[in-house]
């Protein structure tokens, strides 16, 4: 994908296991393998039945945790997060997983995910006293769940839950239980695995592969899991309404060795590229290259499928992190020309097919159309592995306005000329959905595509989502 899309600033992972003699050492592993989710900040809250604690700070999973701060926090089971945050969310108030402490005992709350309601409630709180600590949505869960009326501490939790709109999965520990909750529309990923006697979440099947953990079923759009000594209950806090899985952690945001309801992300995104390959026949051409790393797939499918060979013809400094992770537009220009580099072997001379999973801004497309150019190509034809993105999405992506999207203002002949291609293709929302093999029945077969049609499955406030107050 174009390194503006790491313009599209996604996302957090979070990750829980009960069960477990070393909870903290696991965690690690597992927010290793989410890292690809959030860059800015990692947190693991442990608990041993009676004490909540926390180790957290802001970096890489390597940065934030050493082998002597995990032995401090020794318990049976954790929570633990792995951030993204956007301009005036960061600061280590923000880090999560966030940890409340009171009379009553402790609470523990990590999100992936935005809640589109969330300064309508901030405002309903605080005129009824409450305090805010941080900037993020996620503290928003923790009030409610004190000022309920309800009884006991899950009928709290389900009444707080059922006033949220938009996109969350939630991880919630006290020192006896660990509770687990997705939005009604299951717009953000979670998935439930065995560890041995123990149980595990996590925003990716890949954080199982990694702790050899085996994969039971995907947590329902609506469901509390409820976790303690005494085992695994399921309860409901709502209905499921109009499932809506985000369709850009097929296309981008996912992990290719993740399964997504059962779909693998990588196979995917392969069918993808066949059934790009199938909409632009019309291109001529002597080579296929994908932008590193998650066109790959797509482009290994376009390859395929149009019979024209696949290359290397980019490179990715493995040493440099993923440009969408940088906070400002400055800065993720600057990483694109760090972390790419031509082969000029393989394209010099040649008629190239770039295949990339999504235009945003329309810059970065721009510069590595340039930088193959200048290596030699003689033609570079762009072609996207998803439809053009013209509508923001509020539900943790970072791209809150129309502004930020070339696609919004501008014909697809126009987006080809400002990014100097000789040819641009898009593929179609339909053959993008039939690609992804979903096995649901309803809309679009249960994924999210407002960011492509403007159709959004929840209410959108007016006050929704400014830049600075985004949550991830």
């Amino acid at each position: 994908m174009l390194a503006e899309i790491r313009g599209l600033n996604e996302e957090c992972g979070v990750f829980g296991i009960w069960g477990h003699s070393d909870p903290a050492q696991i965690s690690y592993y597992g927010l290793h393998a989410l890292q690809h989710r959030g860059q800015e900040g990692a947190g693991i809250v442990v608990t041993d039945g009676s004490t909540l604690r926390a180790v957290k700070g802001e970096g890489l999973v390597n940065d934030v945790f050493n082998e002597e701060k995990l032995s401090k926090v020794k318990g049976k089971a954790a929570i633990a997060h792995v951030r993204y945050t956007t301009q005036g969310g960061g600061g280590l108030q923000n880090v999560q997983p966030l940890l409340f402490h009171s009379s009553t005992g402790s609470l523990s709350i990590a999100h992936n995910g935005n809640l589109v309601n969330a300064n309508h409630l901030k405002q309903y709180l605080e005129r009824g006293g409450s305090i805010f600590h941080s900037s993020s949505d996620t503290e928003v869960l923790a009030h409610l769940i004190k000022k309920s009326t309800h009884s006991p501490f899950r009928a709290k939790v389900k009444n707080a839950l059922s006033l949220l709109k938009g996109a969350f999965s939630f991880l919630i520990m006290t020192e006896e239980t660990m509770m687990v909750a997705r939005d009604i529309h299951g717009l953000r990923p979670l998935s439930l695995g065995k560890l041995g006697d123990g149980w595990v979440v996590a925003s990716e099947t890949c954080a199982f592969d990694l702790i050899g953990a085996e994969y039971v079923r995907e947590v329902e759009p609506g469901e509390l899991i409820i976790i303690n000594d005494k085992g695994l209950e399921s309860d409901r806090f709502a209905s499921q309404d109009n499932r809506a899985m985000c369709a850009m952690e097929y296309v981008y945001l996912a992990r290719p060795d993740s399964d997504i309801d059962g779909i693998n992300v990588h196979m995917a995104r392969k069918r993808m590229g066949k059934q790009l390959a199938k909409e632009c026949a019309h291109i001529e051409a002597d080579v296929v290259t994908g932008v590193p790393d998650s066109s790959i797939s797509a482009a290994i499918g376009f390859a395929e499928e149009s019979g024209i060979p696949y290359e290397l013809g980019l490179i990715k400094n493995r040493y440099v992190g993923r440009t969408f992770i940088q906070p400002t537009q400055e800065l993720r220009e600057r990483g694109v020309k760090m972390k790419l580099s031509p082969v000029l072997q393989v394209v010099k001379g040649k008629r190239v097919v770039m295949v990339d999973d999504s235009i945003v801004r329309g810059t970065t497309s721009r510069r590595i159309v340039k930088m193959l150019k200048d290596a030699g190509a003689t033609e570079v034809h762009v072609v996207i592995s998803s439809p053009p993105m013209t509508d923001p999405c509020f539900y943790g992506i970072d791209t809150s306005t129309h502004e930020e999207l070339i696609a919004s203002s501008h014909s697809v002949q126009d987006i080809c000329e400002t990014i100097g291609a000789d040819t641009l293709t898009f593929l179609s929302a339909e053959g993008m959905i039939e690609a992804t093999a979903r096995p649901f029945e309803d809309e679009n077969r249960g994924l999210c595509m407002a960011c492509f049609s403007g159709k959004y499955p929840t209410e959108i406030f007016s006050d929704t989502v400014l830049p600075h107050e985004k949550e991830c």
